[in-house]
């Protein structure tokens, strides 16, 4: 009878999912209980689905609302330690089929024997053993069993975590990818609405043009057709009058009717404007894509601060560089008598692609781009040292003397400082059709190719060097020039 209670109360407290025992038993609204370890398994694979229900009812829930169940485990505490009463361990002991005690280990069925089992036809021939002498040797097997299938639980585990941390990061990269997508189009619709409104403002000028023209044409035909009014009333009235009237003036009138003639309006005579054609809509798109590829390599960059120049001020957290009151005229390939007006950035660049953006706005001379120690043998160092008073400031930039830079001088002229033969200051000038307020610089340093785009139109390609020849390290480069406006590094999405 005891056997039987103990029996039920077991299936209550037995999980319905691992059918054991319940451990750490865990209730849902719904009223089941299962195993903790069951029914976070069972959570995980319903996530998928993004909803999570009731292994027995199928009645949804939310995880969080699980809650402990202390009765329960206090109950399946107490079956584990319940002994059953003697009369069931000496029942349990005895051969079903002979009622004899169960002695004997049968090897080639893996099963306890009864001594009348062991004569049986079943058991004849069979190699049998006393429980005692090959307990052992199955405990040692049972327990290689149990290490193994451990072994595998924790790889199981360990799929599980790797299964999720796998499912975070795919879920993540669409999550990124998506927001490319939206920010990629969104710059692309940009860039559309800023063409359209750079057309229809055009459109207009041309309209308002167009309306001036007309109404100066209009003007001058009512004066011609005014005076050929007069004209020929002039003719008629002369030939209803007498003869003395007819011929009276007669030379001057005849000579001013034979000398009108109808001029054309100057603007009926231009031809008409051009169909509109729409912008190079292929170009725009590989320039944004160009521009696209090098933003994927934003890099941090910092400013180094100079320790020994009061003419250049570095804020606290050396993103803005911009000059004092007045500059003195400084060459930078003269690093041991001279200081160079200029920054540097951080952190070196030694290979790899990297990619920062300057906000340059509000400036009327700035230079930027990347500079690197270049060794100079004595002679040329001397023909430096001998000729710096005759070089034009600007050319100091070139990239024999480590630098790979473009700037702005007296608020318009953009300028991309290219190797000369000689001391020659002439540069390379540059037409913008729209001045930059912003810099992007991409730098390739296996490539050996160092960029600059104009991203206030659309990220247009401004210049680019094409196989430069790099120090061993190369350095972001700012240098604010006289203007006391500031050159600040701009943040990825700012």
């Amino acid at each position: 009878m005891a056997s039987g209670i103990l029996v039920n109360l077991k299936e209550e407290v037995t999980c319905p999912i691992c059918l054991e025992l319940l451990t750490e038993p865990m209730s849902l609204d719904c009223g089941h209980t299962f195993c903790q370890a069951c029914i976070t398994a069972n959570n995980r694979g319903s996530m998928i689905g993004q909803e999570s229900s009731c292994p027995v009812c199928r009645i949804s829930y939310q995880p969080e609302n699980m809650r402990p169940n202390r009765h329960v485990a206090n109950i399946v505490e107490a079956l584990r330690e319940v002994k059953l009463s003697p009369q069931e361990e000496q029942k349990r002991d005895l051969c079903v089929h002979h009622g004899e005690k169960l002695l004997l280990f049968c090897q080639e069925d893996e099963k306890i024997i009864c001594w009348l089992c062991e004569r049986s036809p079943e058991h004849r021939g069979h190699h049998t053993f006393l429980m005692e002498e090959i307990a052992q040797e199955y405990k040692e097997k049972l327990q290689a069993a149990l290490d193994r299938l451990r072994a595998e639980q924790q790889k199981a585990e360990k799929l599980d975590d790797d299964l999720e941390e796998e499912r975070t990061y795919r879920m993540d990269q669409i999550e990124n990818e998506l927001k490319s997508v939206q920010d990629y189009f969104k710059q692309l619709r940009g860039i559309l609405a800023r063409e359209q409104q750079k057309e229809l403002q055009r459109l207009e000028k041309e309209a308002a043009e167009n309306l001036d023209d007309l109404a100066q044409a209009e003007s001058e035909l009512a004066q011609q057709r005014k005076l050929l009014r007069d004209l020929i009333s002039d003719l008629e009235h002369q030939l209803q009058g007498s003869a003395v009237e007819v011929l009276q003036d007669v030379k001057g009138t005849v000579k001013r009717s034979k000398t009108f003639t109808l001029k054309k309006p100057k603007t009926l005579s231009r031809k008409l404007r051009k169909v509109f054609q729409a912008p190079d809509l292929r170009g725009i798109l590989e320039t944004f894509n160009e521009l696209a590829e090098a933003r994927r390599y934003w890099v941090h960059v910092t400013l180094d601060p100079p320790t020994d120049k009061s003419d250049i001020i570095v804020s606290a957290d050396r993103r803005q560089v911009k000059s004092a009151f007045y500059l003195r005229t400084h060459y930078l390939y003269q690093k041991d008598n001279d200081e160079d007006d200029g920054v540097l950035g951080s952190p070196p660049i030694t290979s790899g692609k990297h990619y920062w953006e300057v906000d340059v706005s509000d400036k009327y001379a700035w230079v930027l781009g990347v500079y690197g120690e270049k060794c100079l043998d004595s002679n040329m160092m001397d023909f430096v040292k001998q000729d710096k008073k005759h070089q034009h400031v600007w050319s100091q930039y070139q990239p024999k003397y480590g630098y790979c830079v473009i700037g702005l001088e007296n608020h318009s002229e953009y300028k991309a400082f290219v190797d000369i033969a000689s001391s020659d200051p002439t540069t390379l000038n540059l037409y913008l059709s729209v001045p930059p307020r912003r810099v992007g610089v991409f730098l390739d340093y296996d490539a050996g190719t160092v960029s600059f785009f104009n991203i206030t139109n659309h990220g247009f390609l401004i210049y680019k060097f094409s196989s430069c020849s790099f120090s061993q390290k190369m350095f972001p480069y700012f240098n604010p020039m006289k203007c006391t406006a500031p050159m600040t590094l701009c943040s990825p999405g700012s």
